[in-house]
């Protein structure tokens, strides 16, 4: 069964830095796009960072020069190595990646379980 596994949550002070990882393993052809979003309480999912198969990142506003997301492709896994963290920040980081299980399939998006991400002011 195909499935993603986040790690890497915690809680930190303002100023400091976490790295999430999330690794697709199962059944998998290829993996595509990766990314993650996240959902602070009271206010709607926001996606934070994609990287495409080829390298290629795009970051929400919100987070531009401060965190950077990275694969590794050998290993189905995508990074997002946060710095500079805000209290703003606060939320549940989600992985995603879109993944084709077999050569014939239909791509689709599959999710990490997410995890907590907690800046202390």
């Amino acid at each position: 069964q195909l499935q993603l596994v986040e790690s890497g949550g915690g809680l930190v002070q303002t100023g400091g830095s976490l790295t999430l990882s999330c690794a697709a393993s199962g059944s998998i052809f290829r993996v595509n796009t990766m990314g993650w979003y996240r959902r602070a309480p009271g206010k709607q999912r926001e996606l934070v960072a994609v990287i495409t198969s080829g390298g290629d990142t795009n970051y929400a506003d919100s987070v531009k020069g401060r965190f950077t997301t990275s694969r590794d492709n050998a290993k189905n896994t995508v990074y997002l190595q946060m710095n500079s963290l805000k209290p703003e920040d606060t939320a549940v980081y989600y992985c995603y990646a879109a993944i084709k299980t077999r050569v014939a399939a239909l791509t689709q998006s599959y999710w990490g379980q997410g995890t907590q991400v907690t800046v202390s002011s």
